[in-house]
């Protein structure tokens, strides 16, 4: 979101934009008009962007109900909240495996957790970075791949033109608002979304809401384009 415009006006810009690119979401936007794109947000712990990258490689191939199980027993280490890259390093490895991290992520988690401790990441730099230069620097660590990335540029920063295509309930909201007779790749993620640009964010945030939760209003017929 820009410095000079408000949630509400950055909101009705991304809704109209959205409206008048994609016969699709402009039914699910009509069908919520009291949408709120960051709700979901609520569902999670305070996150910085080493949390939202911790939480990301957590969930890396696992069920949302695996993921919160095994943050929830992360949390427990560390009196409640996730830890910052310094406690992660001061804690025994072996309590994040019986946590339930694999060996690989934990070797993942660590190595990132160095990097930000030792001053080679630096968030408030990472921060100002555009979203090309971050992925470059991040996925430069073993074990972090753009989908890891991406979902903390979401979380994390609230950047507006953020996609995921390697998310299976992304690709299965896709399937089902679009009708599509098959489960989408990830290119067809992508090529679908490219005319969501540069509001990429809220259209993802649109299809999970329409995957995952009720509508507001009867349907509405797509407006004609």
């Amino acid at each position: 979101m820009t410095e000079d415009s408000s949630p509400a006006v950055w909101l009705d810009k991304g809704r109209s934009y959205l409206g008048n690119a994609d016969p699709v979401l402009a039914g699910l936007i009509d069908n919520r008009p009291a949408f709120d794109p960051r709700a979901w947000m609520a569902q999670l712990p305070p996150m910085d962007l080493y949390g939202a990258l911790l939480f990301q490689v957590t969930g890396q191939q696992l069920s949302v109900p695996a993921t919160r199980r095994i943050l929830a027993r992360i949390e427990a280490l560390f009196d409640g909240h996730l830890p910052s890259p310094a406690e992660l390093l001061e804690v025994d490895p072996g309590q994040l495996r019986e946590a339930g991290l694999s060996w690989r992520k934990i070797s993942t988690l660590r190595d990132l957790a160095g990097r930000f401790s030792d001053g080679r990441l630096n968030p408030d730099v990472l921060s100002r970075l555009p979203d090309e230069e971050l992925m470059a620097e991040l996925t430069a660590i073993p074990g972090i791949g753009p989908w890891t990335v991406q979902g903390a540029l979401l979380i994390a920063l609230q950047r507006e033109d953020v996609v995921l295509p390697g998310d299976l309930a992304l690709r299965k909201a896709v399937q089902a608002a679009y009708q599509l007779d098959h489960l989408p790749s990830q290119q067809e993620v992508l090529s679908i979304a490219e005319k969501w640009r540069p509001h990429r964010s809220l259209a993802t945030s649109y299809l999970f809401s329409a995957a995952f939760e009720p509508t507001e209003t009867p349907p509405v017929a797509p407006r004609e384009t």
